[in-house]
């Protein structure tokens, strides 16, 4: 499975592509938007969403994950970064991607161990678990971060499933030999 991870930002938005099969990680591609700071809020987010759509063209993801947002003390950056956050989930959407949403700690705790992990911390455990990456800015490795979290959360959702699934099958197997 493919998988685009993405760290919302008006000014830059990470991207992150990995692909998973099994419990394996394999780095594809990274980098991060930058949106122009100048012209209308409008333009601003054409922007943000004609890059990802590019993305999402480029590297055929088959699912994204989206880092949710914490507010800040200064309610128009907030709003900003909402707005961003918004062309964010709609873009792999358009796209007919599922798109999860997980928090910050979330991510930290999946990758680094600690819902407290710092930024180089982050980093470092991204180029662990992703031979050959080397992520641009921090958003691109938060960004890779987001996906490496949704593909060991969702793989472990996967085979929890088949795994309920093939207990069903045993048992209703068992069951017929009755």
């Amino acid at each position: 499975m493919r998988i685009l991870g993405l760290d919302p930002g008006l000014r830059h938005t990470g991207w992150g592509v990995v692909e998973t099969e099994g419990t394996r990680l394999r780095f594809v591609a990274c980098g991060t938007v930058d949106p122009r700071t100048e012209g209308s809020m409008a333009e601003r987010l054409k922007d943000l969403h004609d890059a990802l759509a590019d993305v999402l063209r480029t590297h055929t993801p088959d699912e994204a994950a989206v880092e949710e947002t914490f507010l800040n003390k200064n309610p128009g950056s907030t709003l900003k970064l909402g707005h961003a956050r918004g062309v964010v989930l709609l873009a792999p959407a358009l796209f007919g991607l599922p798109v999860a949403e997980y928090s910050a700690k979330s991510v930290k705790q999946s990758v680094v161990g600690t819902g407290a992990a710092t930024k180089d911390q982050i980093d470092m455990m991204v180029r662990t678990l992703l031979p050959g990456c080397n992520p641009p800015t921090a958003d691109a490795a938060d960004a890779l971060a987001v996906a490496i979290c949704h593909g060991h959360l969702a793989g472990t959702k996967r085979s929890w499933a088949a795994g309920r699934s093939d207990a069903a099958a045993i048992q209703a197997l068992a069951g017929g030999r009755r």
